[in-house]
C-alpha cells in the first residue's frame, strides 16, 4: 500500500482515511473493536474523530467515539502506530453553539486526551468556525498546544474561504502555527464545498486535504434507491436528500462502472475522489467487515480518463 506525506507535516497517510464517526453509534464497542482491528491489520491506520461524535445519537451526549478508539488503542498497545486525528469547535450538547476561543480549546482538548487514553494528538482540527474568534485567538491556542506537546499539527474543516486564507495569513506574518490539512465535505454528489476557492488555497499553500462524506453518507454504495430502504436505518436523515433524479443517475453510472472493473459501487466513488487533483485520502467509513472490500478495491483501481470525464459530466449540478 502507497502512504502520502499529509501536506507539509511528516504523517504518511494511507490512501483512505477511516473515519470515527460510526464508533459509539452505528457500532457498539465491540463492533466497533473488530472493525478497528481489521482496517489496522490491512494497514489503514489513520483514524479521524472529533470530540461530538455521537451526540447526535439518541441517549448520547458525544465523546462516545473517542472514548472507544481510545479503549482500544489502550488494549492493543498501538498508539505509536496510529495517526490520531481529533476535532474542536461546539460545545457538547445538542445543537451547540460553535466555539474556537482559545478558553474553549484548552478545556475541550483535555477532554478529547483523556477520553482518547493519549498525551497527544496528531492532528488537531477546527471542527466548525464560530466567526467571531479572531483567527490569531485560535491559532494562539494551538501554538501553546504543540508547545506543550500536546498537539504535533493542526488543520481545518468547515471554513469559508475567507477565514481560511485569513488563518494562514495570520499565521505566516504573527508566526503562528499554520494549518496544514484541510477537510471539506466531498463526493460525486457534494462537489460545491471544494471545487472552486477553497481548492484553490489549498493548492496554493500545500494543505494536505482529507475529504468527509466520501461516499455521500452511503448513498454512493447503491444501497439506497427507494424510499422503502431508508425503513430502520439510522442514516436516513442524512441520506434521502439524494433520492432523486441526479442521484439516481449517478448510482446508474456507478453500476456500469463498477460492473466493468468487477468492484462495488463505492470502490468507484472513492477512487474517483482518489485520482481527484487536490486530494490527499478520502475519510470513509464501514460498519461490517464486508464493507472493507470497496477500500482495497478502491486503492487498486485505476479509472480510465473517459470514466472520470463520465463522473464528473453526471455529477454536475
Amino acid at each position: 500500500m502507497n502512504y502520502k506525506l499529509l501536506g507539509k507535516t511528516d504523517l504518511k497517510t494511507p490512501p483512505i482515511v477511516f473515519g470515527g464517526n460510526v464508533f459509539g453509534w452505528t457500532l457498539d464497542k465491540k463492533e466497533s473493536f473488530a472493525i478497528l482491528d481489521e482496517i489496522f491489520e490491512m494497514g489503514f491506520n489513520f483514524i479521524d474523530s472529533a470530540d461530538v461524535y455521537s451526540r447526535w445519537a439518541e441517549g448520547n451526549s458525544g465523546g462516545e467515539s473517542e472514548k472507544i478508539i481510545g479503549e482500544w488503542m489502550q488494549s492493543r498497545g498501538n498508539r505509536d502506530k496510529i495517526v490520531l486525528a481529533t476535532k474542536v469547535g461546539s460545545s457538547m450538547q445538542q445543537g451547540g453553539d460553535k466555539d474556537i476561543s482559545k478558553k474553549h480549546i484548552f478545556t475541550a482538548v483535555e477532554d478529547s486526551l483523556k477520553r482518547l487514553k493519549t498525551d497527544y494528538l496528531d492532528l488537531y482540527f477546527t471542527h466548525w468556525d464560530d466567526n467571531k474568534t479572531p483567527v490569531e485567538e485560535t491559532l494562539s491556542a494551538y501554538q501553546k498546544l504543540i508547545e506543550d506537546g500536546k498537539v504535533r499539527y493542526i488543520g481545518a474543516s468547515n471554513l469559508s474561504a475567507e477565514r481560511l486564507q485569513a488563518s494562514l495569513d495570520a499565521a505566516k506574518n504573527e508566526n503562528l502555527p499554520k494549518y496544514q490539512v484541510f477537510q471539506p465535505e466531498y463526493n460525486l454528489l457534494e462537489r460545491d464545498k471544494f471545487e472552486g476557492k477553497i481548492k484553490e488555497i489549498c493548492v496554493e499553500n500545500d494543505l494536505g486535504v482529507t475529504n468527509y462524506f466520501s461516499l455521500a453518507s452511503g448513498f454512493l454504495t447503491g444501497k439506497y434507491r427507494q424510499e422503502s430502504d431508508f425503513e430502520g436505518q439510522k442514516r436516513k436523515d442524512f441520506v434521502e436528500k439524494y433520492l432523486n433524479r441526479r442521484g439516481l443517475q449517478v448510482l446508474d453510472t456507478l453500476d456500469e462502472i463498477a460492473k466493468t472493473h468487477q468492484v462495488s459501487n463505492a470502490a468507484v466513488a472513492l477512487a474517483w475522489i482518489m485520482q481527484k487533483p487536490g486530494i490527499t485520502a478520502p475519510i470513509a467509513s464501514a460498519t461490517k467487515s464486508k464493507h472493507l472490500t470497496a477500500f482495497t478495491e478502491a486503492v487498486k483501481l485505476e479509472l480510465s480518463e473517459q470514466e472520470m470525464g463520465v463522473l464528473d459530466q453526471v455529477s454536475k449540478k
